[in-house]
């Protein structure tokens, strides 16, 4: 009787231990198939809260890949600064939230192929008489948001330093300065400027031409996994590129093709 006592507890013991693995085996394969990527949640039309659920054009796209991929987005909200922090301290997967790519960025990350494209654009408030070209700017003060790669587009085009750049951790603190003249322009992406003109009827007028274009792609870090995943990324953008997807979600949110 003691010998069968101890089968069945030696069996019972075993069923557990399999039990324990396949839920383990079930937890990796989950985290496996969860993609961890950044968005501001506050830049309209990119990445944007509707009803308490982030919507918009990079999360759709973000959302349209994974689905391709078989994986499932994570997404975590945080300033652009902090996002771009996360991600090189190993907590992101990638950054959804028109990332664009520079050489200094390309020097420590690997991107995706570009999937949107977008002008640098100053803005002003349109009862500002005193500029109407971007020249006029000289002396006066442009907002951009920190960490965005406008700010450099800025200092390239105001190589003498004849501007006073002013940063903002939001977007949503630019245009509000903006639009009440504390500041004398703003920077942001040329569709983007647009979208939020329309949707807010913000009383800014466009100066000049895009002082420079950007492509956009997603970042990854350099390394075995990164690369991995950059070419996942690659191959579903291309068949959301064949199939009409990323037209039809550009259009979606801003009214024109931006992906090509």
């Amino acid at each position: 009787m003691n010998k069968i006592i101890t089968l069945l507890s030696a069996a019972i013991l075993t069923g557990f231990a399999l039990v324990g693995c396949d839920n383990q085996s079930s937890n990796q394969a989950t985290e496996q198939n969860i993609l961890k990527v950044g968005s501001t949640g506050q830049s309209y039309p990119n990445g944007y809260k509707q009803n308490d659920k982030l919507v918009g054009f990079d999360v759709e796209i973000t959302e349209a890949i994974a689905n391709e991929l078989g994986y499932k987005v994570e997404w975590v909200i945080a300033e652009f600064g902090g996002l771009m922090g996360q991600f090189d301290s190993g907590r992101l997967d990638t950054i959804a939230n028109a990332v664009a790519i520079t050489p200094a960025r390309q020097a420590k990350y690997d991107f995706s192929n570009t999937y949107s494209f977008y002008g640098s654009q100053i803005v002003t408030h349109k009862d500002n008489k005193n500029i109407t070209q971007l020249s006029d700017f000289k002396g006066k003060t442009i907002a951009g948001v920190l960490g965005s790669n406008h700010i450099n587009n800025l200092k390239n085009a105001f190589p003498n330093n004849d501007i006073t750049i002013k940063t903002y951790e939001t977007r949503d603190g630019a245009m509000y300065d903006t639009e009440y003249q504390r500041v004398d322009g703003y920077i942001n992406s040329k569709p983007i400027l647009l979208a939020e003109i329309k949707r807010k009827n913000l009383p800014f007028k466009l100066i000049g031409d895009p002082i420079t274009v950007e492509q956009v792609g997603f970042p990854f870090s350099k390394g075995e996994k990164g690369q991995a995943l950059r070419e996942k990324f690659n191959q579903a953008l291309e068949k959301l590129r064949t199939n009409g997807t990323l037209k039809n979600i550009a259009i979606k949110y801003f009214g024109e093709d931006i992906t090509s």
